[in-house]
């Protein structure tokens, strides 16, 4: 769940306007897949990391259930990770159910997005058809002087040429009309290897407030904490960032991150998210230290892991029908 940057992590959602669908206001790529909140925070792990990460929209619900009945339900969850069905839950399973229960929000996504946008479900979607759907609302103000527009419809308009730029991107033939597959990159091309640049460039759109195309250490900052009013000290974690900056991220160490070191920072080269994940979830189980995990071990951290992707807390343990 890159997203985020991500990846989201990058979700669309539409609201109803006078019977027109509009795009979420916020559309912001994340910096990791997996969650849109930062790993670590205040120098400790942060548990919103594993309770954000691959939740799908349903998360919620899971507040709903009892504690025994989300315990009996995450044993459940643990025979089914336990491929080989030897008791223990190793670090390659735990690994593939993360990836599976990822690729699942993002399947789950796309059919829904796909069927909104092509009822009548053709080989492909035409961008005006696209266009027409999300931001036909446009239209209705394009007579307008700019004076009467309000800052939300220049919003929507910024959106609009994002989405137009990541379409042609997604469009590996150029007829101005997505595939299925080059659909999915479009909504989730923080899952696609050819459209990297583009989750570069808009994460440096979202994070360069003033937009010299760059991303000084205060911006990258920024993007993670907000200093309250009355000027209280920055906690340790933000201190450390700012260390990472200038010690990992400005490489060249001229004050900024450029478009290169913005890629290796949220795209870096041969990290697996997901296994880093599962590594995470054993080190906080495994009591005996033996690199797997037992159904009681897992239990026993109940609050680990029915919020994080191991779970997929918001599908997997409200599915009625699977237990």
């Amino acid at each position: 769940m890159i997203l985020v940057h991500a990846i989201c992590i990058c979700l669309l959602f539409n609201y109803a306007v006078s019977g027109i669908p509009k795009p979420d206001e916020k559309r912001v790529l994340d910096h990791d897949t997996l969650s849109h909140v930062q790993h670590y925070q205040n120098d400790e792990h942060n548990k919103q990391y594993d309770h954000e990460a691959f939740l799908g929209e349903d998360a919620k619900t899971f507040d709903q259930l009892e504690a025994d009945e989300s315990r009996r339900r995450l044993g459940l969850i643990v025979d089914k990770i336990d491929g080989d069905k030897d008791g223990f839950v190793n670090l390659s399973e735990l690994k593939s159910w993360i990836q599976y229960t990822q690729r699942r929000y993002i399947d789950d996504d796309v059919n829904r997005q796909w069927k909104t946008h092509n009822p009548n479900n053709t080989d492909k979607i035409h961008w005006d058809i696209y266009r027409k759907n999300v931001y036909g609302f446009l239209d209705d103000f394009a007579s307008q002087e700019s004076e009467n527009m309000g800052e939300e419809h220049f919003s929507y308009r910024a959106m609009l040429k994002r989405d137009r730029r990541r379409w042609s991107n997604a469009d590996r033939d150029g007829d101005d009309q997505l595939s299925r597959e080059e659909f999915t990159d479009f909504l989730h091309p923080e899952e696609s290897s050819h459209m990297r640049d583009v989750v570069v460039t808009e994460t440096i759109e979202d994070i360069d407030k003033d937009k010299d195309g760059k991303v000084s250490v205060e911006e990258y900052i920024g993007d993670m904490y907000r200093q309250s009013e009355d000027n209280e000290e920055e906690p340790d974690w933000v201190k450390h960032e700012r260390e990472t900056f200038s010690n990992f991220r400005d490489k060249d160490k001229n004050g900024f991150m450029d478009e290169q070191e913005v890629k290796d920072w949220i795209t870096p080269a041969d990290f697996d998210h997901a296994e880093a994940e599962a590594r995470h979830l054993i080190y906080e189980a495994d009591s005996d230290a033996d690199e797997k995990l037992t159904k009681d071990e897992i239990i026993e951290k109940y609050d680990l892991f029915v919020g994080s992707q191991a779970t997929d807390f918001g599908e997997a343990l409200t599915r009625h029908d699977e237990f």
